[in-house]
């Protein structure tokens, strides 16, 4: 079985230790999610298992020929490609076997058939096909394909060159080229942060059917609770392991949590009592001894820490002013990009207090929504009535209004009402601004910084409706539980996108679907929209099952003929199953009798007749598992056939 274990691994950068004594085991059937704090050393540990670190101590045991494949955060660019060349570069790693294969082929067409290096050069050769076959080199353009496609991409992107796809785009392509290497251990850094609902779909459905091991880091709590089984949580330099998915974690770790602040209070009571002793008798002569002592039972004590990522902290809006019920009214809106209509005759009216979620595929018009009835993108046609008394706010990735010769905590404190300055430092550590983060300029801000300072300003200011364009984008879990609760509790109106499903189900009241040029209004919240379309798309292929008779009879001689062929692929292989069975069957007795003519003094003590059974041996466990391969394989192929 396929592994690599870390044992006792410690590493440190400066004098602050990321790791210390970490031990962990990952192998083909890990389904395993790796949560902590920002900070807490998740990438350095991953970068470890995939060797691109060396820890400072320790070590790391991998079988042989183990294959991984680690995708960052972000950070990377393709260019120079198109889009389906960058994705075959995924197979690189077989050109040395093509070549090897090339060169056996020709080799062998001059060789003598009977010879002994003929006889081994074609079991290399078969040994090369093999491994190729079994790799799927042979259908990649299928495979690229229908993950690319999967990722979001459309058939017309794929001879796109790849340096004319976005930041988001270009970390889409790096996914897909590691999903295609298909390794032994996938590692995935924050896979889901430029995917849309659809293609976080398509990747949980491909991870759950995955045949490899899975390490990631995901700040999706859907996405985590549909592809793990185990938690892996980073704090304090040191690994503990929690079996069940993140919400269960969740659960186990909110007793964790609670019985430690009991403990750290008791504790951080005790220091203020010691410290108000040392304080008040410090001068007293008589006291001086005691006073000393005390002062070395408390640099004796082990500080009790509350992991950063597990404090809860509360937010709440200023009051927003007050509107009337009308918050918004859309009539016949139409907006169109060149001869592209995204928009059309689009009618909705928008009450106080309502949660609304903006839903449709890649390019249905969801952001020019938001843009248009924020006011920004006024080219349209068709009116948009803000209600009276209604103060919008709006928030999209692409658009701040950040003052860069500002210091983070400046920004903020500009804008702040008086109510919560005394609060600021524990907002923007909520918002992953902490320690000296909050001392930076906002000019050297990351895209992701400035998305979660620009977000936090919106939230202070007193409105009443909210125009939200992936406000958790850049957020961890903690944080979109904030901003979540922080929403769900405040009284104004909430228009928003999202493609953080867990956010979308726990916000949204109601469901604006966009399709091509047409919308429809769910008036239920995201699972009631679900099932809605669920029974539409059962209905509909219902429907499609009982057209014209001509066209039926054809479809179901058809399905007839694909049936027919499917059996008789299941009989060809279930036979090719016995005969495998039967073959090693044979091959394992065979294994038996030569290790006991091995252990009969006559050949053991004979050094030719004992190397030539070594050999037969040799050769037998050779042909044991060239058979069981195709056994394993056959088997995979029967269970598809059969599903």
């Amino acid at each position: 079985m396929s592994f690599i274990q870390l044992s006792n691994i410690s590493h440190s950068f400066g004098h602050r230790d990321i790791l210390k004594n970490v031990n962990y085991t990952i192998s083909l059937e890990s389904r395993t999610a790796l949560c902590g704090g920002n900070g807490s050393g998740k990438t350095t540990l991953m970068k470890i298992i995939t060797n691109l670190i060396t820890p400072e101590s320790g070590e790391i045991i991998r079988t042989k020929g183990i294959k991984t494949a680690y995708l960052p955060q972000s950070g990377l660019v393709f260019m120079g490609n198109s889009l389906i060349e960058e994705a075959e570069k995924a197979f690189q790693s077989f050109s040395e076997m093509i070549d090897r294969k090339k060169r056996l082929e020709e080799h062998l067409k001059n060789s003598t058939k009977d010879s002994k290096e003929t006889q081994v050069k074609l079991e290399e050769h078969h040994h090369i096909e093999e491994k190729l076959l079994n790799s799927g080199y042979y259908i990649r353009r299928k495979s690229i394909e229908q993950i690319l496609t999967g990722l979001g991409f459309s058939k017309k992107d794929f001879d796109k060159k790849v340096e004319h796809f976005s930041g988001g785009w270009q970390m889409r392509i790096a996914l897909a080229k590691v999903l295609l290497q298909s390794p032994d251990i996938l590692l995935l850094d924050e896979p889901t942060n430029y995917l849309d609902i659809e293609a976080r779909e398509w990747l949980k459905n491909f991870l759950q059917k995955y045949r490899g091991g899975v390490l990631l880091v995901s700040h999706d709590r859907h996405f985590l609770n549909s592809t793990t089984n185990e938690i892996l949580e980073l704090f304090n330099s040191a690994l503990k392991r929690y079996k069940g998915n993140y919400s269960e974690y969740e659960k186990t770790r909110a007793l964790e949590i609670s019985s430690l602040v009991s403990r750290y209070n008791k504790q951080e009571e005790e220091i203020s009592k010691i410290n108000d002793f040392i304080k008040r008798f410090r001068y007293n002569a008589s006291k001086a001894s005691l006073v000393q002592s005390k002062i070395k039972y408390l640099e004796k004590i082990t500080k009790i820490e509350i992991p950063e990522n597990m404090k809860k902290i509360n937010f709440i809006f200023p009051l927003p002013p007050h509107s009337g019920k009308i918050a918004l009214t859309v009539k016949k809106l139409t907006k169109s990009y060149g001869s592209n209509m995204v928009l059309k005759n689009l009618d909705l009216i928008i009450t106080r207090g309502e949660k609304i979620v903006i839903a449709g595929k890649n390019g249905a018009g969801k952001s020019t929504l938001l843009r248009c009835i924020s006011e920004i993108d006024k080219d349209y046609s068709g009116e948009i009535i803000h209600g009276a008394g209604i103060k919008t706010g709006y928030f999209s990735q692409d658009q701040n209004d950040i003052n860069d010769s500002n210091t983070v905590l400046e920004e903020i404190e500009n804008i702040a009402p008086p109510e919560i300055i005394p609060k600021i430092l524990t907002l923007l550590a909520s918002f992953l601004f902490r320690n000296n983060d909050i001392h930076k300029k906002c000019s050297v801000l990351s895209g992701g910084e400035r998305s979660r300072l620009a977000i936090l300003k919106l939230l202070l200011n007193p409105l009443n409706l909210l125009i939200l364009d992936e406000p958790t984008s850049h957020l961890d879990i903690q944080s979109k539980d904030i901003l979540l609760n922080a929403l769900k509790s405040y009284s104004g109106t909430v228009i928003f996108v999202s493609h953080d499903r867990y956010f979308i189900e726990n916000l949204a009241q109601k469901v604006l679907e966009l399709k091509p040029q047409s919308h429809i209004l769910f008036h239920g919240g995201y699972p009631y929209y679900l099932e809605k379309i669920s029974k539409e798309m059962l209905e509909s292929n219902e429907s499609d099952k009982e057209p014209a008779k001509k066209g039926l009879l054809s479809h179901n001689n058809e399905q007839r003929q694909e049936q027919k062929k499917r059996k008789a692929n299941i009989r060809r292989l279930e036979n090719r199953e016995k005969e495998l069975m039967a073959i090693i069957e044979n091959l394992e007795k065979k294994n038996t009798a030569f290790h006991e003519q091995l252990s009969d003094p006559e050949i053991y003590s004979d050094k030719a007749k004992a190397c030539e059974i070594k050999n037969l041996i040799d050769q037998n466990l050779a042909n044991q598992n060239k058979y069981s391969a195709e056994w394993e394989t056959l088997e995979e192929e029967l269970r598809n056939l059969k599903s």
